[in-house]
């Protein structure tokens, strides 16, 4: 029986103490925070959204940076394994759209509850309001001996976790510490950026369609003629730019394209109408101003577009909003056509770690062993979930990795 300290009390630090504590080791849990799972409580808008229920084989194709790596962590302990574990622990569990997984009660809390308690049912020893400082290491700097507190205390340990998290969501206490503490021990890191967060975008009109969701639309981000990244779902205008499913995952993909989206390179374009080509879509048009030839092309354009949306689509396209349809030319008819199908935005940047839902970077994933999350580095330091170079697209992905992860690690295999 080893002495576990598990540093971080999110997804990844819980199922990591659970999981050490059933192997029968002794394990005490470090949260800073005053509760556990403080992030956990506030993911999927409070409702916690678990896992995805996607084909197994099918999961690590969602996630952006280092799939691989997650092979045999996900293979001990998959998505699957994840809704039957909190079934088993008196968790009823729904499906919904994109086969996201959440509690039935709609209640993240609920989750945490089921943590807690078998927390309380397997003897894990949790601390709360306990920051540590340092993990301590043997003379020679070889393998794990203690880790150190905040107030000076030291824990000596046989083995220690580091499921501290990564930067995003900087209210709930995940403010990058833990990947500060895996670089002190001489780990590599990959620099901690924003993911899964909005764009911020240069055209000014995006604050005048602030509160406008677009939903069955499709999107690609370009670097050049290069796309980075195509994909169809819900767009939303904020004051800043945009947000939304769309734009989340889109920025997932943006690890390898930091310089051009610091230089302003980047172009987001939106197809308002991608069910339509725009052969079709010229047909429509021509039917609507066959209908309509007496009318504002502004009234015309609200049958196809939001309202909202009509005096910037208008004025992109270049053709005044009262101008009569039947004075319409032919120019600006297609002006209109290629607008619909390709509105341009300029992604200036992305927003801070305050709104990113997870933090690409981290732990080099190469200094550590896949099979059972122990360092490459150092004896009897393991890590789990956020704090390592892993990330996904939204979707409940990014929990399961924590799940996977926590699981691995908690075995000390």
């Amino acid at each position: 029986m080893k002495k576990v300290i598990i540093i971080g009390g999110g997804a990844a630090g819980m199922m990591a103490a659970i999981s050490a504590a059933r192997a029968g080791h002794r394990v005490l849990l470090l949260e800073k925070n005053e509760k556990l799972g403080k992030k956990l409580f506030i993911t999927g808008k409070g409702r916690c959204n678990i896992t995805n229920d996607c084909e197994p084989e099918e999961f690590l194709s969602h996630v952006m940076t280092n799939p691989r790596f997650l092979y045999s962590a996900f293979a001990r302990f998959n998505n699957r394994d994840m809704v039957r574990f909190l079934n088993e622990n008196g968790v009823k569990t729904k499906v919904e759209r994109g086969r996201r997984v959440f509690p039935a009660s709609d209640h993240s809390s609920d989750v945490i509850g089921a943590f807690r308690r078998l927390c309380e049912k397997y003897g894990v020893e949790v601390r709360l309001g306990a920051e540590v400082s340092e993990i301590l290491l043997d003379d020679k700097k070889e393998k794990v001996s203690a880790v150190k507190m905040k107030n000076g205390e030291s824990i000596a340990a046989d083995a220690v976790i580091l499921a501290a998290g990564g930067s995003s969501y900087t209210s709930t206490g995940s403010d990058g510490s833990g990947v500060a503490l895996a670089s002190r021990t001489g780990h590599g890191i990959s620099t901690p950026e924003p993911s899964l967060v909005p764009f911020i975008i240069k055209e000014p009109w995006c604050k005048e369609l602030m509160g406008l969701t677009m939903k069955n639309i499709s999107i690609k981000v370009k670097n050049g003629k290069k796309i980075i990244y195509e994909g169809f779902g819900e767009l939303l205008f904020t004051h800043f730019g945009v947000s939304g499913p769309l734009v989340l995952t889109a920025s997932t993909c943006l690890g390898k394209y930091q310089k051009p989206l610091r230089e302003g390179k980047l172009k987001l374009f939106m197809d308002c109408k991608p069910a339509l080509t725009t052969e079709q879509l010229e047909k429509r048009f021509l039917k609507e101003f066959d209908m309509w030839k007496n009318k504002n092309i502004s009234k015309v354009a609200e049958q196809m577009l939001p309202r909202k949306l009509v005096p910037v689509f208008l004025e992109e396209a270049d053709v005044p909003s009262d101008k009569k349809v039947r004075d319409i030319t032919r120019q600006e008819r297609r002006r209109m056509v290629e607008k619909m199908k390709s509105m341009e935005l300029s992604i200036l940047g992305v927003r801070g770690f305050e709104e990113a839902i997870v933090t690409r970077g981290g732990v080099k994933v190469k200094e550590i062993s896949p099979a059972t999350m122990e360092s490459k580095r150092i004896k009897n330091l393991y890590f789990a979930g956020e704090v390592m170079d892993v990330d996904a697209v939204t979707g409940g992905y990014n929990l399961q990795i924590a799940w996977s992860t926590g699981y691995t690690a908690g075995l000390l295999l």
